[in-house]
């Protein structure tokens, strides 16, 4: 009897630790009284105003606007929800009604007591007849948002653009996202997502018989004000930018410019540009990211690689210096109208045939011999292993950012290649390659491949003689200047300072004495290079790097002009002119600007489209005019007769 006197005593003692939890929660706790009395208290959702955007001198880019959406509970639409009322009060129809809500039901993370988004971009007109009528259908509501505003018609590509967060992304931080909430999918409006969004609110209300709000609960004591996003000012100059891309209309390219002592993007264009307009409208933000031809919103000033051609061949020289296979001052190798190995040949135009020439001279001139044999001695250094010497100098070429990611702040970005002894050991077989089967990276072809941003990266190394600040594109949040330790921290290259000093003036007698005469001007000093990348799919790419002025650099230009035919036709006249732009804030050169702006290559990209359809069997050649005139005039005839 005992021992069922003690078993009934446990469970009694159980029975009332239920009872007493459940009165706890349901009756003591305030959170659960919220969903006890859920008919009568409902909670808003405040909506934060996204951060604005600024250019460095304070111009507006980017702001708000408002727009209004009508919100359902999925739980709260039973059989006796009157949907062809409510369609027609809502002004859409019963199918889409319906759809809608088998999509939000199939939804992966699926709640049915949360609100989703039924009806967006509601206009004035249809939010004032809603507004009216919505206390008929409780299981709705109206939510204002801001909307994204943009005050300017370029620089898509830095600035991005937001959309409705997929279920991916709301599973990347589900405390603070849910289904309708609109997030950065691009550029900055990515990267800088947690900043911008700002903090969601709620608004706790009592509601009568007819959902219309009586006063709040508990007079606001668990609301919670929304905070807006903080305001971004970002590196870029806009109208510097703006200019970039007018420079590359009818053209497909990148313009990057540095300010070398900050690491600071001062301009970043891509073309063919992009409207940040354009991505507020589904259709035609559709258009933009199903365009696999002229593809606009891949941004080739961070995505795209490029082999770097002849300004590579500034870092080839380093590379030796530092290795102790070149001298600035040795005249030992003799271009022989290009480079000759066997069978082996590479053709070079510098005019220096059958003498010794300076590295100086040999940068002035842009000689692929001379690289190339750098390069080859700087592999043989160790002349037992290749791989070792191959791979000192891919840890140099690495501590300028290259074949790296530069560990940025911008939302896309490639890492593009430098080469390694393993590298070469697949493609080869362990042991059985030469510096000759590699011999074309020492002048930035072979399998070199970097993007603009990059090759503006290690010229602002080279103004800054070794040293630089890792490029990026915000300066200041809400005010305060960017403290990222990765912006802010010096860094410095594997290459000791007293070699680029032959470098600089080597690039400065491009100018003076070489493949850049043409660009000279009076109003300040110029050190660069020009840059041909050989094109396997059409005409071969323009390229120029630049910095100005020589004896206080204030900015670096890399321009790649895709099938540009060589450096001094396009890349080089922009370069000077975004220069010119930048530091005197005028242009003088106005025959030059003129023909950069009238210039179009849409032509030989067409040609370009035709070959690669061509190759894959695609293409079908137009009707010719003889063949239209028939088709027309028998057309004609049916309808006489």
């Amino acid at each position: 009897m005992r021992k069922i006197y003690v078993i009934s005593a446990v469970l009694l003692m159980i029975v009332c630790l239920f009872v007493w939890r459940l009165y706890f929660l349901q009756l003591s706790t305030d959170r659960y009284k919220l969903n006890a009395i859920n008919t009568s208290i409902k909670q808003e959702i405040l909506f934060p105003n996204r951060g604005d955007i600024l250019d460095r001198n304070g111009v507006l880019l980017v702001s708000n606007t408002y727009s209004y959406e009508l919100n359902v509970i999925p739980a709260l639409i039973t059989e006796e929800f009157d949907t062809v009322n409510f369609c027609d009060m809502a002004g859409i129809k019963v199918s889409d009604f319906h759809n809608r809500l088998e999509q939000i039901k199939s939804e992966q993370h699926f709640r049915a007591l949360s609100p989703y988004p039924l009806i967006k971009n509601i206009s004035r007109e249809n939010f004032a007849r809603i507004q009216e009528q919505l206390y008929l259908y409780p299981s709705m509501s109206i939510v204002k948002r801001p909307e994204r505003m943009y005050m300017v018609n370029s620089a898509g590509n830095i600035l991005g653009y937001i959309n409705e967060a997929n279920e991916a992304y709301i599973k990347t931080d589900s405390n603070y996202y849910r289904p309708g909430d609109l997030v950065g999918i691009s550029g900055v409006e990515k990267s800088y997502e947690k900043e911008l969004r700002g903090v969601k609110g709620v608004k706790h209300y009592i509601a009568d018989r007819l959902m219309k709000s009586v006063g709040s609960y508990k007079d606001g004591e668990y609301d919670k004000a929304a905070r807006s996003g903080k305001t971004i000012t970002l590196t870029i100059d806009y109208e510097l930018q703006e200019y970039a891309e007018k420079l590359l209309q009818n053209k497909r390219g990148a313009i990057v410019a540095l300010d070398p002592k900050t690491g600071e993007i001062l301009a970043m264009a891509s073309a063919p540009t992009v409207d940040p307009n354009l991505f507020l409208n589904s259709d035609t933000r559709n258009a933009i990211l199903r365009d696999t031809i002229s593809m606009p919103n891949y941004d080739r000033a961070t995505q795209g690689t490029y082999p770097p051609g002849s300004p590579f061949k500034m870092m080839t020289a380093l590379a030796g210096l530092q290795m102790g296979t070149l001298h600035a001052d040795s005249t030992g190798y003799v271009c022989k109208n290009g480079f000759r190995y066997g069978r082996l040949r590479i053709a070079c135009g510098c005019g220096q045939y059958y003498r010794p020439i300076s590295l100086r001279l040999a940068l002035a001139k842009s000689c692929n011999n001379y690289f190339s044999e750098a390069y080859r001695d700087i592999v043989q250094k160790y002349p037992d292993d290749y791989g070792k010497g191959m791979d000192e100098w891919r840890a140099i070429m690495n501590s300028f950012g290259l074949g790296t990611y530069l560990n940025n702040d911008l939302a896309v970005g490639s890492p593009g290649l430098i080469p390694s002894a393993n590298f070469y050991d697949n493609r080869f077989g362990e042991g059985k390659w030469t510096p000759y089967q590699v011999i074309f990276n020492g002048i930035g072809q072979g399998d070199i491949t970097t993007t603009p941003l990059q090759m503006a990266n290690f010229t602002a190394i080279m103004a800054n003689k070794g040293e630089f600040f890792t490029p990026h594109i915000v300066k200041e949040i809400d005010g305060e200047p960017q403290t990222d330790p990765r912006f802010t921290q010096k860094k410095k290259t594997l290459v000791e300072s007293r070699h680029f000093i032959p470098i600089l003036e080597g690039m400065e007698q491009v100018f003076t004495n070489g493949t850049a005469r043409s660009f000279v001007t009076k109003d300040f000093t110029q050190a660069g290079k020009t840059g041909t990348a050989q094109n396997p799919h059409g005409q071969d790419h323009s390229l120029f790097t630049l910095i100005a002025p020589v004896e206080d650099p204030q900015i670096v230009v890399a321009v790649i002009v895709e099938n540009g035919y060589w450096g001094s036709r396009w890349a080089a006249p922009m370069s000077t002119l975004i220069a010119e732009k930048y530091l005197t804030d005028t242009i003088k050169r106005t025959h030059l600007e003129t023909r950069m702006f009238n210039g179009n290559l849409e032509g030989e990209y067409r040609k370009q489209w035709i070959e690669y359809l061509k190759r894959k069997g695609w293409y079908k050649e137009p009707a010719t005019e003889s063949v239209k005139t028939e088709s027309i005039e028998s057309k004609q005839i049916v309808k006489r007769n």
